[in-house]
């Protein structure tokens, strides 16, 4: 009797899963242990595993639908073999109603651009002249592009027209509109009637026209969790705010001194690793922020694990640095580093970014001087760090150039007073103003 495989539990969050890909197709000869599909969740691309060995003989849902856990997505059996299908298979995929819609849903034709601002193309192997590629198409002259690459080229303003597609009869991929984004070539317009699609110069500095096409993006399962996380966050948690100035001319000055030695050894420290290190030493030092509000009682935690904000396509994750109070600068770097590119690969497995105890969320590197973030429940606290800003300070009774760092603490008052706070902060303060505390 064919075995049917369902849509598994992939996280603790996850209510349903996105079919991104099958991996294999109908008929092909699978074994116990093969991956047969990715799977997006609210959180991560995961892949499905087979767990049967024998044929694939039917595929129930297929590439871009979303699909309830504990519906059927395929069978596995002996060749030749009757499967019923599953009264809960095969739901129609979102994308590909999307793709049906009328055609006021397409994209606009781009503002036309003047030629001066036209970026030249990278010579990257999928991508094709936008000016004379037609892109793969079907007997009724639609492009031919799975519903998932069609979603993300819209959501992404990529006319994708002008793509040449690598999957089967040159069908149009989501790999193949990652690659075409990651390569710079311009977006182009697609063309329109009676028209080259090619750029008018207007002799306006600035082109006019739409800002974007209007258009509505179905809210995808990681920002619809995301939303509802914030939503209860943000009116259910007393959030109160704390700002304090940090000279970080010291820390700059070591950072600097350690990468410049370090450099053949291929170390390179950012500011967030000392940022990081420093919270967990704070918490040990103040650990009442190392806490949980459990309704009828507090939770206090043994470990600091810290995580960060990681802003990654359609959401935010955040990984974690188990028991970073225990981890050295240099191993917390090579860490965060690694769960870092992981997370904006979407390959981070459950336990990698759940469990942590106090979180991280940096928008420094952006520009954006000071900031509050909204907890991260269950944590009790979150850090919001800043830019390191240029001004005059001073120092000795005399006013000189200097740099400094503004962080924000955002605090649940069930579980951290104001004193509580200020003296965390005191402490981060204290280890980032003398970071030479943090490699003992």
């Amino acid at each position: 009797m064919a075995q049917i495989i369902e849509m598994p539990k992939l996280s603790d969050t996850m209510t349903v899963g996105t079919l991104v890909k099958w991996l294999k197709n109908e008929g092909d000869v699978v074994k116990s242990g093969m991956m047969l599909a990715e799977v997006e969740t609210d959180k991560a691309t995961m892949e499905l595993e087979c767990f049967f060995d024998g044929t694939l003989l039917k595929i129930f849902a297929p590439a871009g639908s979303q699909v309830a856990i504990g519906s059927a997505l395929c069978a596995v059996g002996k060749p030749g073999e009757t499967v019923p299908t599953p009264t809960d298979a095969a739901p129609a995929p979102a994308a590909e109603a999307k793709a049906d819609a009328p055609k006021a849903a397409e994209p606009a034709p781009a503002p036309a651009v003047p030629p001066a601002a036209i970026p030249v193309p990278a010579p990257s192997a999928p991508v094709q002249d936008p000016g004379h590629y037609e892109g793969p198409s079907d007997s009724a002259g639609r492009v031919k592009i799975s519903p998932l690459a069609k979603k993300l080229a819209k959501e992404k303003g990529i006319n994708y027209s002008i793509i040449k597609g690598t999957g089967p009869g040159d069908r149009i991929v989501r790999a193949d509109i990652l690659a075409f984004e990651k390569s710079g070539a311009p977006k182009a317009a697609p063309k329109t009637a009676g028209g080259t699609g090619a750029a008018v110069p207007t002799g306006n500095a600035f082109a006019k026209g739409p800002i974007q096409e209007e258009r509505a993006v179905p809210v995808t399962t990681m920002r619809g969790v995301i939303a509802k996380r914030l939503l209860e966050s943000k009116t259910q948690i007393p959030h109160f705010y704390l700002d304090i100035e940090v000279d970080a001319e010291p820390l700059l000055a070591l950072r600097q001194q350690l990468n410049t030695g370090l450099e053949k050894e291929g170390v390179k420290l950012s500011v967030n690793d000392f940022i990081l290190k420093a919270s967990a030493e704070a918490l040990r030092r103040v650990p009442t922020v190392n806490g949980s509000w459990e309704n009828t009682q507090i939770r206090y935690f043994a470990a600091a694990h810290v995580s960060f904000a990681v802003a990654i396509e359609d959401g935010l994750i955040t990984p974690v640095v188990r028991d970073a109070h225990l981890k050295s600068v240099f191993q917390i770097s090579a860490e965060a580093k690694s769960l870092g590119k992981r997370a904006k690969e979407k390959k981070l497995a459950p336990n990698e970014f759940t469990g942590g105890t106090f979180c991280v969320s940096n928008l420094g590197m952006m520009g954006i001087p000071r900031f509050n973030a909204i907890i991260n429940p269950p944590n009790a606290a979150i850090l919001a760090v800043g830019t390191t800003v240029a001004k005059p300070v001073v120092k000795n009774g005399q006013v000189v150039p200097g740099q400094t760092l503004t962080l924000t603490l955002s605090c649940d008052h069930r579980v951290v007073d104001g004193a509580v706070g200020a003296q965390f902060l005191g402490a981060l303060k204290q280890l980032l103003e003398a970071p030479a505390l943090l490699l003992v």
